[in-house]
């Protein structure tokens, strides 16, 4: 790399090239292991980009581009090779009112997309848990989900069109603005959720919704499995299409994010059999709080929810959504493993039990905790053990029963951790497009190299 240096250092400035002990000092994150790449690099514009995949391209160096570096399946690890950090391409580069589209680097904090969009008097509905960190790029190369799944779709659904710059260095400008282009394949859908294995994304059109002008949030209590799936279709035909999240937590994660060391603290009291974050959005201030507090009452009279709290004030409402969000109480349960799953809400509670079962007859002591957005199909499933080095058999006994059933990854990648399960989700047929997709696009195997496919 130190015969390389020189050539970067052209290309971007000394300042934006981390080489050797600097690299590693970069490569840091709390979420993920990013290795220990022999170079780190930040361009500022498509050019920059283009021009270091062509230098890579050339000398057969892997490239692994870098968003916020909070992925949770070692996607971004880099060994040995150059990873491109997008940091500094973080602009927003127009907001079309009219059209309801905004232009944004794929650098750009999710948040700060967000908040943008909503000063222009629009709404980005994307919205997660890394929201403070993940990036546009990032959400985009692991087409991401979140919260808002439930009405809005995953990320794939937000995009209109994309920049996109090969392993040889071409740069594919897609930017299409236009909600209906039936020209042809659809090139973007190529590289959302491909991990930066066919590209590396770096501008991004988006698709705005209207800015709601409610929001209301209730926490609920529910007695039972069997009444979650009929609930969720109360709400969503009662609210008229207005529901936007459906948020499930059982209830050993509830005691976790409300007992201390946790900093939150009961809203419902404990002992119910589960807890649903239920939020709605609308246009009428006024009438929509009405029919939220109707429509629940209906719920609570049609014997699907136990008790009831909603949230009267924008503190509150973002109280209920702390404890969600504070999955890192998950940790005081010693070494786990988490897993982000989807299968058919009608088969979760047999799923999950199965999982239990599987576990603590291996490992009596074993802890599940199991929490997520289940309204679109999604289960977060954190196992501990109590064995650090038992993580392999964990993930085979968590992904086994999702054999013809589920998916092994609802939303965050497949990257490294995931890539021996794939096949438990994907045909041989499908496998086999994908290494072919894999070839015409990146024929020297320079970008990402080993994740997703072996």
């Amino acid at each position: 790399m130190e015969i390389l240096k020189p050539k970067l250092e052209a290309l971007l400035g000394a300042d934006n090239v981390a080489i050797g002990q600097a690299a590693k000092e970069a490569a840091y994150s709390p979420w993920t292991r990013l290795g220990e790449p022999a170079a780190v690099v930040r361009p500022k514009t498509t050019a920059e980009v283009a021009a270091l995949l062509r230098l890579a391209y050339a000398q057969d160096l892997s490239v692994t581009a870098w968003g916020g570096r909070t992925g949770l399946v070692d996607g971004a690890r880099t060994d040995g090779g150059l990873a491109l950090s997008l940091e500094r391409m973080r602009g927003i580069e127009e907001i079309d009112p009219v059209a309801s589209t905004m232009t944004v680097q794929a650098g750009c904090v999710v948040e700060t997309a967000c908040k943008a969009a909503e000063e222009a008097g629009l709404f980005l509905p994307l919205d997660l848990g890394s929201r403070g960190s993940a990036t546009i790029g990032g959400v985009i190369s692991t087409n991401a989900g979140g919260n808002r799944v439930l009405r809005y779709g995953m990320v794939r659904d937000m995009v209109l069109g994309l920049e996109v710059v090969l392993a040889d260095g071409t740069v594919v400008n897609a930017l299409n603005h236009l909600i209906k282009n039936n020209t042809g394949y659809d090139l973007k859908q190529l590289f959302i959720g491909s991990e930066g294995t066919l590209g590396v994304v770096t501008r991004a059109v988006l698709r705005l919704r209207p800015k709601p002008a409610s929001q209301n949030t209730a926490l609920l209590g529910v007695g039972g499995f069997a009444a979650l799936a009929p609930l969720l279709r109360k709400l969503e035909s009662d609210l008229s299409g207005q529901l936007s999240a459906f948020e499930v937590m059982w209830p050993h994660f509830y005691e976790l994010v409300t007992t201390e060391p946790a900093k939150g603290r009961p809203i419902l009291p404990p002992g119910q059999a589960f807890y649903v974050l239920v939020e709605a959005m609308g246009s009428d201030p006024e009438g929509d709080v009405e029919r939220f507090e109707t429509v629940l009452g209906g719920a609570v009279e049609a014997g699907l929810v136990v008790d009831a709290a909603i949230a009267k004030s924008g503190a509150e409402r973002d109280r209920m959504w702390a404890l969600r969000d504070d999955v890192g109480q998950v940790a005081r349960n010693g070494p786990v493993v988490a897993f982000d799953i989807s299968l058919p809400i009608s088969e979760m509670e047999a799923y999950v039990e199965e999982t239990r079962a599987a576990l603590t007859a291996k490992w009596p002591a074993a802890q599940l905790t199991v929490f997520g957005h289940l309204g679109d199909g999604n289960l977060h499933i954190i196992a501990g053990v109590g064995d650090a080095h038992a993580r392999h058999e964990v993930e085979t006994l968590v992904y086994a029963p999702l054999k013809g059933r589920g998916s092994v990854s609802a939303e965050h990648g497949i990257g490294l951790q995931k890539r021996e399960f794939l096949a438990y989700s994907r045909s041989p047929q499908e496998i086999a497009v994908m290494r072919q997709l894999k070839t015409a696009l990146d024929p020297h195997n320079i970008l990402n190299p080993g994740k997703v496919l072996a």
